[in-house]
């Protein structure tokens, strides 16, 4: 209604005027959802998650959980994760308590956050990629 809107020579909207309102997504702190999750975009998770959640960038709020494995490109983690995370770039603030291994290209963790498991690097060099906050 009040976006512009491409179309190509047919008449038909392109992928990118198809692409432009899923870039971002926000699921409330009311969400409860029970199965995996895949996203093309980028996702703010402020609920529930019991099963895995694949997206391009996450972040997730203080209230939330999720239980079930992370695949990302960016991740920035403020509540509770019960399962295994991959991502390039992982941030985990202080207020996070994450329980499962982390594989990672570049990892911040800020003093306070409460972290169960392993960290290894996904090229499996050493640590270059890892910062503490504190």
């Amino acid at each position: 209604m009040f976006s512009r809107k491409t179309t190509s020579s047919e008449g038909t909207p392109t992928m990118a005027s198809r692409g432009q309102d899923a870039s971002f997504s926000v699921l409330g702190a009311d969400l409860v959802l029970r199965g995996s999750l895949r996203a093309e975009a980028d996702l703010h998770i402020d609920g529930t998650i019991e099963g895995d959640v694949t997206c391009k960038s996450l972040v997730q709020g203080e209230s939330s959980t999720i239980r079930g494995s992370i695949s990302a490109e960016a991740v920035r983690l403020s509540g509770t994760v019960e399962g295994p995370i991959e991502a390039a770039q992982v941030v985990i603030l202080r207020t996070a308590t994450v329980r499962g291994d982390v594989r990672y290209d570049a990892l911040t963790v800020e003093q306070g956050a409460n972290v169960e498991g392993h960290f290894a690097r996904r090229d499996g060099a050493g640590s270059p990629g890892l910062a503490l906050i504190g």
